[in-house]
C-alpha cells in the first residue's frame, strides 16, 4: 500500500470501503465491476452505476418469469400486479413511510413526477409557489403551471439551514431571503374569483446537484407549521403550505425519513438509485396532499368507466391508479427490486459514509493545490464545508481551475483532457441555473450577456468576459474507490497545477504561448530548407482525400477541396464525428474528364459525379457552418440514395455554390471561423491545413516514450495524414512552422493563421477496413502543444491572390517546391 493510500485510511478508514459490509470495496469492484478497470467514472450525479451482479439478476428474472399486462386479468398479469405492489412497497419502506400516509404514483421519471404534481396542483391567484434557488430546471418548470393560473412565483435563499428541532415553542433559526415576485398579467383572471381554500406549493432538493448542499430535512416543518415567522413581512403567506422535496439525486447517499420529515411529494429516479432501470421513477404523495390533485386526461387504466360518445367518465378512486396513465413500464417497475436489494445489504449510512470519505479528500486536496507562484489552482464552490460536518454535503465537489496569472481554464477544456485520461466527469450548470449563477457570482446582466453572446446549455462557451459559465463537476457512488479520486486528483497536478523546473518532465502543466518571431529571427528559421512533400485534397468534407503531384488554386484554395458536404435529412451535417465510417468513403477527380469518382465498401458500383453538374436536382438550399453562411446545390436521388447506402442513414449531397463570411456575435469566439476575410468552402477554420513531416516524427516519438514509461497506453505510429492536412511539408526543425507569420510556395503566397485545433477526430484510424479509436494521438499532444484551453498541431494558411481578383487557372501547387518562411 502506498503512503497517500495510508494518510488517506488513517483519517477516513472508519468510514471508507464498507468495513463492517458483506463486501469490501475492492470485493465490489473485483466482482459487480469489472467493465470499469482502466476507466475512472465520477459522474453518480448524472447517472449512477448498475452492478453486474444486479444485471445478472434482472435477466434471470425476465428469464425465468412471465409477466402479463397488469390491466389484464390472466394469472401472470395477476402476477405483476403483486410485483408491483411489492414494489410500491420497497419505495415507501426506502424513505420509512407508511403506506396509511403515503402512496407510491409510478412514473416516467423524476421529471414527470414533478410535471405531474405542477399539472394538477390546485393553484389560485391566491397560491404561491415558492422554491430554494438551487433547483434543477425540472423543479423550475413548475413555475409555468403556477404563473400560468394566476399564482405568484418566487426563489428564495435559505441561510443557517442547521439540523435543529422544530416545536411551535421556538424560533426557527432559519433566514429566508426572499427574490422578486413573479406574476403574468391578471387581465384573464379577474373573473376567477377563488373558491374554497388556499394551496401554495415549497420545492427544495434534498440535495443540491451543483454544489452537494444538504438542504435541513427539517424544512418540511418549518414551512408547513411556522411560515408566518419565515415570510414575515411577506404579503403572500396566506394558506395551507405543502412541501415537495426533490430526492432524485439527494436519496442515493442519504436517508430522507418521511416519517419524521412528512413532506407532501417526494420524487425519485431509479436509474441515480443504482443504475437500471432507466425511464422510471416515482412521485410518492401523501394520501391528503394526493386527493388535492386534480387531474384533467385519463386514460387506460384511469377511468373505472367512460362513454365514447357523450361527456362520461368515471375515474377510478385509487390514488395510484388514477395518475399512472396507460400501461406502466412493468418490467422495468419488475427490476427495482435487485437494485433495492443491493443498497439494503450495504446500509444507506455506509453508502453515506464511504461516498463522503471521498469526497472530503478530493475537496481538501483541491482546495490545497497552488501554482509555483503560490496562486490557487482551485476555487470549489460551496468550500466553507469544511467548517462543517462532512454529512451536510453530499458526494459532490465542483470548481473551476485557474491559470497563474488568475485566468480561468474552460471547463471544456477540463473535461476533454479527463477524456483524454480516461476519467469521465460533467461540466456545465448541470440543468441548475440558480446555484450556478448563485456560486459563480453571475449577475442577471452577466447572464443576458452571456445569452446574446451565443451561450445556451451544452456548448462549448465556458468562458465568456473573463468569467466561467459553468463549473467542472465530479461526484461519487457507492462503488467508487480511492484509487479513483487519486487518479482523478493525480490528473489535476500533472494537467492544470504549474510546477517549477519542469520543462521537458512530461505530462506536467507547461501551458505555453507559440510565438510569432520578430524580425531578427529571420535567419533562424531560414537556418533548413523546406519543401512541399505531399498535397491532399478532401473533396467531400470529413470522407478520405486523395494525393496528388500537382493541383491549382482557387480563391477557395485548392480547387474542389472540400467543395461538397453530407445532410441528413434532420439537417444534420455529417462528420466523422458521428459516423465516423464516413473515413471509409474514398474520393478522386479527374481534372480532364471533369468527374469525381466516389467509393465506399457498402456500395458494390463506384459513384460518379460530372463536376459541371449535371447531376443537380435543381433545389438549392442556405447552409450555416460555424458562423459561415453557404449556399448549397443539391442532387438526384440517385446520387443521394448511394450516400445514404454508404453512410449507412438518409442523407443528401449538397454542393457548395457560394460562401459568405459572417460571425454569430462580436466575440468572434468559441466555434467560429477563424478565416472571416476569404471564400471557403466547406472548411471549419481555413483553407489550408499544412503539416511538418519532422512535427510528426517528433510527436510519434513522445507517443513511444509515454508508453515505455506507463504515461500513456500502447504506442501507436502516427501518419501525417492521421491529421487531414492539405500540404504536408519536409525540412527544418520540428514545429517550425510555429514561427511562420507567412510563406511562399513556387509563386504563392500564403499568410498563417495560427495553429489547428485538434479534437478527437484525430483519434479515429482506418485499420483493415474497420474504424477504431484510441486515445492517441490527442493525449500525448495535450500533454505538450496546450496553448489557452486549446491543443495545436499543424498550421492554418490563407491564399493570398492578390487584389482581390481571381487568380489564373495555371496557378498550382506542386510537390518538391521549395518553401519560403517570412517572406513577406
Amino acid at each position: 500500500m502506498d503512503t497517500d493510500k495510508e494518510e488517506f485510511l488513517k483519517e477516513f478508514g472508519a468510514d471508507y470501503g464498507y468495513p463492517n459490509g458483506p463486501k469490501t470495496i475492492d470485493e465490489i469492484r473485483a466482482t459487480e465491476f469489472k467493465r470499469l478497470d482502466g476507466l475512472v467514472y465520477l459522474d453518480h450525479a448524472g447517472a449512477t452505476l448498475y452492478s453486474e451482479l444486479q444485471m445478472e439478476a434482472v435477466f434471470k428474472d425476465l428469464a425465468t418469469s412471465v409477466y402479463g399486462n397488469p390491466h389484464s386479468q390472466s394469472d401472470y398479469s395477476s402476477t405483476t400486479c403483486d410485483i408491483m405492489r411489492e414494489a410500491r412497497q420497497q419505495v415507501l419502506d426506502y424513505f420509512n413511510a407508511s403506506p396509511k400516509d403515503y402512496k407510491c404514483i409510478f412514473t416516467s421519471g423524476a421529471t414527470a413526477a414533478l410535471k405531474l404534481v405542477g399539472e394538477a396542483f390546485p393553484w389560485s391567484r391566491q397560491s404561491s409557489f415558492m422554491y430554494t434557488m438551487e433547483n434543477h430546471n425540472s423543479v423550475l418548470g413548475i413555475r409555468e403551471y403556477a404563473l400560468g393560473q394566476g399564482a405568484a412565483a418566487f426563489a428564495i435563499d435559505i441561510e443557517e439551514t442547521v439540523h435543529h428541532v422544530v416545536s411551535k415553542s421556538t424560533v426557527v433559526p432559519v433566514r429566508v431571503y426572499q427574490h422578486q415576485i413573479q406574476r403574468r398579467s391578471e387581465a384573464r383572471f379577474l373573473e376567477k374569483e377563488p373558491i374554497g381554500d388556499t394551496y401554495n406549493l415549497f420545492a427544495f432538493p434534498s440535495e443540491c446537484n451543483f454544489s452537494g448542499l444538504r438542504f435541513s430535512l427539517d424544512l418540511v416543518k418549518i414551512i408547513k407549521e411556522d411560515s408566518e415567522r419565515i415570510l414575515e413581512g411577506s404579503s403572500i403567506c396566506n394558506g395551507r403550505w405543502m412541501v415537495l422535496i426533490d430526492a432524485a439525486k439527494g436519496c442515493a447517499t442519504k436517508l430522507l425519513d418521511l416519517s419524521e420529515h412528512p413532506a407532501d411529494f417526494v420524487v425519485v429516479s431509479f436509474y441515480k438509485l443504482f443504475g437500471y432501470p432507466t425511464g422510471l421513477g416515482a412521485l410518492i404523495a401523501r394520501n391528503d396532499a394526493a386527493k388535492l390533485l386534480k387531474k384533467a386526461y385519463f386514460s387506460g387504466g384511469t377511468v373505472a368507466a367512460s362513454i365514447a360518445d357523450i361527456d362520461f367518465v368515471k375515474r377510478r378512486e385509487g390514488v395510484e391508479e388514477l395518475f399512472e396513465d396507460g400501461t406502466t413500464s412493468f418490467l422495468s417497475i419488475a427490476s427495482i427490486r435487485h437494485g433495492f436489494k443491493i443498497l439494503n445489504s450495504l446500509t444507506i449510512s455506509s453508502i453515506s459514509g464511504h461516498t463522503s470519505s471521498l469526497t472530503m479528500y478530493v475537496r481538501k486536496t483541491l482546495l490545497a493545490l497552488r501554482h509555483d507562484n503560490g496562486a490557487t489552482v482551485c476555487t470549489v464552490y460551496g468550500s466553507d464545508s469544511l467548517k462543517v460536518s462532512c454529512h451536510d454535503w453530499g458526494p459532490i465537489v465542483s470548481f473551476n481551475l485557474r491559470r497563474p496569472d488568475g485566468s480561468w481554464f474552460g471547463y471544456r477544456e477540463v473535461e476533454k483532457l479527463a477524456s483524454l485520461s480516461g476519467i469521465q466527469l460533467r461540466t456545465g450548470c448541470f440543468c441548475n441555473p440558480g446555484a450556478c449563477a448563485k456560486y459563480l457570482g453571475l449577475s442577471h446582466s452577466d447572464l443576458l450577456s452571456n445569452v446574446e453572446a451565443g451561450h445556451v446549455c451544452w456548448d462549448d462557451y465556458d468562458v465568456v468576459n473573463g468569467k466561467p459559465t459553468g463549473a467542472v463537476r465530479v461526484s461519487f457512488g457507492y462503488m467508487s474507490t480511492y484509487e479513483d479520486a487519486k487518479k482523478f486528483i493525480d490528473f489535476v497536478r500533472g494537467s492544470f497545477v504549474s510546477l517549477p523546473n519542469q520543462i521537458g518532465c512530461g505530462y506536467h502543466f507547461r501551458e505555453r504561448s507559440i510565438p510569432f518571431p520578430d524580425k531578427g529571427s529571420g535567419s533562424r528559421l531560414l537556418a533548413g530548407s523546406f519543401y512541399l512533400n505531399s498535397i491532399m485534397i478532401y473533396p467531400i468534407k470529413s470522407c478520405a482525400g486523395f494525393s496528388t503531384a500537382n493541383w491549382p488554386l482557387s480563391n477557395t484554395g485548392l480547387r474542389y477541396d472540400r467543395e461538397w458536404i453530407l445532410k441528413s435529412l434532420t439537417g444534420e451535417i455529417l462528420t466523422q464525428k458521428k459516423v465516423p465510417e464516413m473515413c471509409l468513403i474514398g474520393t478522386l477527380i479527374d481534372l480532364h474528364r471533369g468527374i469525381l469518382f466516389v467509393e465506399s465498401p457498402r456500395c458494390k458500383e463506384r459513384l460518379q459525379i460530372n463536376l459541371e453538374s449535371e447531376s443537380y436536382n435543381g433545389s438549392g438550399e442556405e447552409i450555416c457552418i460555424r458562423g459561415q453562411r453557404y449556399e448549397g446545390q443539391g442532387y438526384n436521388n440517385e446520387v443521394n440514395s448511394w450516400f445514404s447506402r454508404a453512410v449507412g442513414q438518409p442523407c443528401c449531397l449538397l454542393r457548395c455554390s457560394m460562401s459568405t463570411s459572417y460571425y454569430l456575435n462580436k466575440s468572434r469566439s468559441v466555434g467560429m471561423c477563424r478565416d472571416g476575410q476569404s471564400r471557403l468552402n466547406f472548411s471549419n477554420e481555413a483553407q489550408f491545413l499544412l503539416i511538418s513531416e519532422e512535427s510528426v516524427s517528433d510527436l510519434n516519438n513522445r507517443i513511444s516514450s509515454n508508453a515505455k514509461n506507463g504515461s500513456f497506453g500502447v504506442p501507436v505510429e502516427v501518419s501525417p495524414m492521421r491529421f487531414r492536412p492539405n500540404l504536408v511539408i519536409s525540412g527544418g526543425n520540428p514545429y517550425a512552422e510555429d514561427g511562420w507569420r507567412n510563406l511562399k510556395i513556387g509563386d504563392n503566397y500564403f499568410t498563417s493563421l495560427g495553429g489547428c485545433n485538434r479534437c478527437q477526430m484525430i483519434n479515429l484510424v482506418n485499420e483493415a477496413g474497420q474504424v477504431k479509436k484510441s486515445n492517441e494521438p490527442l493525449a500525448t499532444l495535450a500533454s505538450y502543444r496546450r496553448v489557452k484551453g486549446q491543443i495545436l498541431f499543424g498550421l492554418l494558411l490563407r491564399y493570398e491572390i492578390g487584389d482581390g481578383v481571381e487568380q489564373e487557372p495555371e496557378s498550382l501547387l506542386q510537390v518538391g517546391q521549395k518553401i519560403h518562411p517570412n517572406s513577406f
